[in-house]
């Protein structure tokens, strides 16, 4: 693709040409070790190295083209753009053919539960008729196989690559797991999103984002989209969260167990061992859930995703047939059977909220006996 096609309409972006003729990108690369004639080198700053001293080295590598946030003293064609990393983001997304334009993406966001929901969301698509890829934390699925991931969610360049495999593997849909990260980066910029689940915000990546506050109005950059980088989806919101519940307005369908004004919630709720069953009251009327997934903390990550469903306005039966079919989610409360006369469970808990939400579950299953 030529270079002005590529980078035209990028926020902030200027291409300066150095009198040379616009080149075609073959790819752009952040690694100049990678780099191979005819690639676009974005230098991206960070926190331990800044893409802008590798410039040289990616140019006697073949590098036609760099992205940076200021001038360099080198005759290649450069474009010039306040955020680099976003910028990249969005001509990943045009070099890759914005495959986000033909797939449904929905992202989830939160500090837990992003997982099971991203799975849950995966095997609802798939029974509303539509093949669905997965990017996450355990595992990324394109047309059906399945990769061990190295991010929650990849760099903008292998994102979009992995969308475009989605795409002609005959995926229609993508499940995405959205790191607070992946969104203050701008790594999801001109990434389209059908729809988008807010779990909750608890204590985690403090040492990244600094407080509290600073992590939230990272994690709403998934539902308020910055000028350029998409518009904003429909969401889902988590009401008994009370950072989710500023985020409750006009459009914004509401989930949860507590909160007296959620749009989605229980109005009969019955847990188990094997799971749970429930009478959800949606903006559309009733449906019954029914889901293998253990404790209340996954009857809320269920709403979520019953609560996106409705604001995509997907087909209930197809929702409810998508949530029954989910019988596990690696490393969720995973039950491990190898015969032993008692049970054994897997879980990623990570955060005291997660750890809290796996005890009380688990002192639940134990009844009268030992939880170790």
């Amino acid at each position: 693709m030529r270079l002005d096609d590529l980078t035209g309409g990028v926020p902030g972006a200027r291409l300066e040409a150095h009198d040379a003729a616009t080149p075609d990108i073959m790819a752009i690369r952040y690694r100049s070790g990678d780099v191979t004639p005819g690639d676009l080198f974005a230098c991206l700053p960070g926190t331990r190295a800044d893409g802008h001293d590798f410039a040289g080295d990616a140019v006697e590598r073949g590098a036609t083209a760099l992205l940076v946030d200021h001038p360099l003293p080198m005759a290649v064609p450069q474009v010039v753009a306040p955020d680099p990393r976003a910028a990249m983001s969005i001509m990943a997304a045009r070099l890759a053919g914005d495959p986000s334009h033909h797939i449904q993406v929905v992202g989830v966001t939160g500090t837990n539960g992003k997982t099971t929901c991203a799975h849950l969301v995966r095997s609802v698509m798939r029974a509303a008729g539509m093949p669905c890829g997965l990017i996450g934390t355990v595992e990324v699925v394109v047309g059906g196989r399945s990769s061990v991931p190295t991010h929650t969610t990849p760099e903008s360049v292998e994102m979009q690559a992995l969308l475009a495999d989605m795409r002609a593997a005959g995926d229609t849909a993508c499940a995405m797991e959205v790191s607070s990260h992946a969104l203050h980066q701008g790594r999801v910029a001109g990434l389209r999103f059908a729809g988008a689940i807010f779990t909750n915000l608890t204590r985690d990546h403090l040492d990244y984002h600094g407080d509290m506050s600073s992590y939230f109005e990272a994690k709403r950059l998934l539902f308020e989209r910055p000028e350029g980088h998409g518009p904003n989806p429909p969401p889902a919101v988590n009401a008994d969260d009370e950072w989710g519940r500023r985020m409750l307005g006009p459009g914004v369908v509401g989930y949860g167990i507590d909160a007296p004004d959620a749009d989605v919630a229980p109005e009969a709720l019955e847990m188990g061992a094997q799971g749970f069953t429930a009478t959800v009251r949606t903006p559309r009327g009733t449906m019954r859930v029914a889901s293998a997934l253990r404790g209340r903390f996954n009857v809320v990550n269920v709403l979520g995703v019953v609560a996106v469903g409705e604001a995509m306005g997907l087909d209930q039966a197809a929702v409810a047939e998508g949530i029954v079919a989910l019988r596990g989610v690696p490393g969720r409360l995973e039950p491990i059977e190898m015969g032993q006369p008692f049970q054994v469970l897997v879980d990623y808990a990570h955060t005291p909220d997660s750890l809290e939400n796996v005890l009380r579950t688990t002192r639940d299953l134990a009844g009268g006996g030992r939880l170790i």
